[in-house]
């Protein structure tokens, strides 16, 4: 039995297969440094025929968005995949510190107000606490017309996604 409550997120209305990706600019934080830059940008900077895969974590420095990110690395997905980036409701700070801290080679974009997550229909309260919202964890993958090709959306917290499964998705098995 898990020492820690499951939380049922409710429902998400986020973007489904063939559906488009909502466009956005943020800061996006490399280990080097960080920048504005339109995720229509990232998508068309992906090899040819490729997909971006945009994960969605919740803050920096939690245990969900260290577990993902952790787990991504040991699973090579920097190396297989044409390009894979996070959004996060942290600020550039503590995505950066936090890829410092935790030597990881993925760029991730700074989305403090968490409009992102909402543009995508996946921001969740965060603990009940009134005006705190964070996005759930989510995978997209995403092609170089912003179209989603699929999609992974947590509907417990904490749920993790099935990587064994989404890498025979994202076909990068």
């Amino acid at each position: 039995m898990p020492e820690f409550d499951v939380v049922d997120l409710g429902p998400a209305s986020h973007p489904e297969s063939g559906d488009d990706a909502p466009e956005f600019t943020r800061p996006l934080v490399t280990d080097e440094f960080w920048a504005d830059r339109a995720i229509s940008e990232l998508v068309g900077d992906a090899q040819a025929g490729g997909e971006t895969i945009l994960v969605f974590t919740p803050m920096i420095g939690s245990f969900a968005a260290t577990y993902v990110w952790s787990e991504l690395l040991e699973r090579d997905w920097d190396e297989r995949a044409d390009r894979v980036v996070g959004v996060t409701a942290s600020t550039p700070y503590a995505i950066s510190d936090f890829l410092a801290d935790n030597d990881l080679p993925f760029d991730i974009f700074a989305d403090p107000a968490n409009d992102v997550a909402e543009a995508y229909g996946i921001a969740h309260d965060l603990d009940g606490m009134e005006g705190v919202d964070e996005p759930r964890l989510a995978v997209f993958a995403v092609d170089d017309d912003l179209t989603v090709t699929d999609a992974w959306v947590a509907t417990d917290w904490p749920e993790f996604p099935d990587y064994d499964d989404l890498e025979a998705r994202f076909d990068l098995a």
